[in-house]
């Protein structure tokens, strides 16, 4: 309904402009801008909406403000070139619409009422609901019972006896598992399933619903929620610092940890994520490229599925051969929305819906096939009597080329269990979500029934059992989730490693470079990768009285208040205000103690207009005094009037 009304009020400020407004540069400029406003907002939403098939939510905005490195977009160039050259489109029709009647007296009424309506209807449009929910999500006070229901577990487990395998298909959730709703799609898989613990009734959370959210949801016990201001959650080193989970206690308990996936490690920030927490043994795509028999068979992701669960089998053996007690976690990538990917290896490579082959489905049959075949080689092994295998979906499938069929049916996730010294065959009905699989395990393997939110389903109650609507229950959660990052609020002294790159301060740990916005009771990390303009230019947009503190290469700011440090690449500091004082300092040890220290002075604006200007000189046009280049260092020496053609090494 809120659509309908968003696009009627659109049209009806685009016709009362067009037609009644008349000639005038500022109500014209006004009005575009806030219908084009419009207009982004809502292809915002359809293209969140291909993804996830939930609109824009935190898997979109978790995404976008971490590393995208490693991204999959070769199935997205054409459908992004059509939305940017629509977009283009709309724009200039919008523009040549209005100013139809511009030699007509300007109307000051129809000018307001049009621009109103144009207001109004970014107001009633679902885009602007979602941001401004999910906005307002970050600052609320969170429920009094979170602690009462956040279990943190023992660390460490007494005597372990069983190495651990877990296999996460990518949105391979249960209802492809449907043999009545779909015929022989999982035939391999489905029976090795249907030879263990298989839970049921594995439903998918807010917060859950993306890779990494599953795999910090299963392993840690809970929904993966991050502070999104100032892209704040891609600088941290560490990845929900004060929570212990699966792979820490693992990694507590004697066992070494492995994780092979066939994509890049760095996308969505599931590097820092495992090594935060237990993990030291990390192959993806760039790990596996010398050890793959062939480097060159690849999908826009990375490495196939047959591929990267030839050398999960490959390590199995290698640490099981070597007598250490470990736990091995795959990711398989050939079931990725929109259509996935068939490997050549794989007898099942079509699968026909309503006469006609249907490539989800394809991928589906195709990777589950690879999946079993891993399975009976573990099982078929002398080493499973001393083996747990676990086969879990990461989240529900988005978006893809089957989503209308699955939709048809009640949608749960994958979790099955086999375990080689107590072989259990069961099917459990009981209520629990994604939440619950990393306390399962850690019940299965000894330790406790708990983690974070979750609770064993063998010898334990799933909350989803308890709260009668779970999801609403999770989102009001979501501020006591966020507060685990442990962001600091205070800055005051502060250690920077110079070896390790990093910058410590108040508990929390940064990689550098780093600008941090400082105020009272509020410390905002802005981060420089690959979304983000260089921390100059984002400085640039700082207030006069703005406090910062800009950790960099020398000569980035010695350019501008040290010019004996203007062709150093070591650490520096700088910190003031654009519009007051600034103050540079060499790091010159390998770990350097410093302290803020902002003074409150007068603010001189022709200062700040200066300081500004100099941030957002381009890299060409800096000059720097030498007698030759220094290639390292932006810019070129003062006798140079123009360059082109120099290419530097990346810091």
């Amino acid at each position: 309904m809120s659509e309908l009304l968003s696009i009627a009020l659109f049209l009806a400020s685009v016709v009362l402009y067009a037609w009644k407004a008349g000639r005038n540069t500022w109500w014209f400029a006004a009005t575009l801008t806030v219908l084009g406003l419009f207009v982004v907002l809502n292809i915002t939403l359809y293209a969140s909406d291909y993804f996830t098939g939930d609109g824009i939510n935190d898997a979109v905005l978790y995404t976008l403000t971490n590393s995208l490195t490693g991204a999959g977009i070769g199935k997205y160039i054409l459908p992004g070139v059509g939305v940017g050259v629509a977009l283009v489109a709309v724009f200039g029709a919008l523009g040549w619409v209005l100013r139809r009647r511009r030699h007509h007296p300007h109307h000051v009424g129809y000018s307001l009422a049009a621009l109103l309506l144009a207001l109004a209807s970014v107001d009633a449009s679902p885009a602007f609901h979602q941001i401004s929910e999910l906005v307002k999500s970050q600052s609320r006070e969170g429920d009094p019972d979170f602690a009462a229901y956040y279990k943190e577990p023992s660390k460490r487990i007494d005597n372990p006896q069983l190495n651990l395998v877990y296999i996460y298909g990518e949105s391979l959730e249960r209802t492809y598992f449907d043999n009545d709703a779909f015929p022989n799609l999982t035939p391999e898989l489905g029976k090795i399933k249907d030879q263990g613990l298989d839970f049921s009734n594995t439903m998918q959370l807010p917060g859950t619903d993306y890779t990494i959210a599953g795999m910090v949801a299963s392993q840690c016990g809970i929904p993966l929620f991050a502070p999104f201001e100032g892209n704040a959650s891609a600088s941290v080193s560490s990845f929900f610092p004060q929570n212990i989970c699966l792979g820490d206690i693992l990694k507590n308990s004697g066992y070494e940890n492995y994780f092979v996936q066939g994509a890049n490690l760095r996308f969505a920030g599931k590097d820092v994520f495992l090594k935060s927490h237990g993990f030291d043994h990390l192959y993806g795509a760039e790990e596996l490229k010398t050890t793959v028999a062939d480097p060159a068979y690849r999908n826009d992701w990375g490495f196939y599925d047959d591929t990267v669960l030839d050398e999960t089998w490959k390590k199995f053996e290698e640490l099981s051969r070597s007598g250490k007690r470990f736990s091995l976690f795959a990711l398989t990538v050939d079931t990725h929305h929109p259509d996935g990917f068939i490997s050549r290896t794989c007898e099942r490579k079509r699968y026909d819906v309503d006469g006609k082959k249907n490539l989800s489905f394809s991928a589906v049959s195709c990777s589950q096939e690879h999946i079993a075949a891993l399975i009976e080689k573990i099982k078929a092994s002398p080493y499973f009597k001393n083996t747990v295998i676990v086969v879990s979906s990461d989240h529900l499938a988005m978006k893809n080329s089957a989503w209308d069929y699955l939709n048809k049916h009640d949608r749960s996730n994958l979790f099955f269990v086999l375990r080689g010294d107590k072989p259990q065959q069961e099917t459990l009905a009981v209520k629990r979500n994604t939440m619950d699989n990393g306390a399962t395990v850690l019940d299965i393997l000894g330790g406790d029934n708990y983690i974070g939110l979750g609770r064993s389903s063998l010898s334990g109650q799933s909350l989803s059992g308890i709260f009668m609507n779970m999801k609403e229950k999770v989102l009001a959660w979501k501020p006591d989730v966020i507060r685990l990052w442990n962001f600091p609020k205070e800055m005051k002294n502060f250690t920077i490693d110079s070896q390790k790159n990093m910058i410590a301060f108040s508990g929390s740990h940064f990689r550098l470079p780093l600008l941090l916005r400082v105020s009272n009771q509020r410390v905002e990390p802005l981060p420089e990768s690959e979304y983000s303009a260089p921390l100059r230019f984002q400085l640039a947009d700082f207030a006069p009285r703005d406090n910062f503190v800009w950790v960099d290469r020398c000569y980035k700011m010695g350019q501008l208040w040290a010019p004996e440090l203007a062709l150093s690449t070591d650490w520096c500091v700088s910190q003031g205000q654009l519009g007051g004082e600034q103050k540079v300092q060499h790091v010159d040890k390998p770990q350097w103690q410093g302290k803020t220290a902002f003074r409150d002075t007068l603010i001189d604006m022709e200062r700040y207009k200066g300081n500004v200007d100099t941030l957002k000189v381009v890299d060409n046009d800096i000059r720097y005094k030498a007698d030759s280049f220094v290639f390292n260092v932006a810019g070129a020496p003062e006798e140079v009037k123009q360059f082109s053609g120099i290419s530097r090494p990346e810091s």
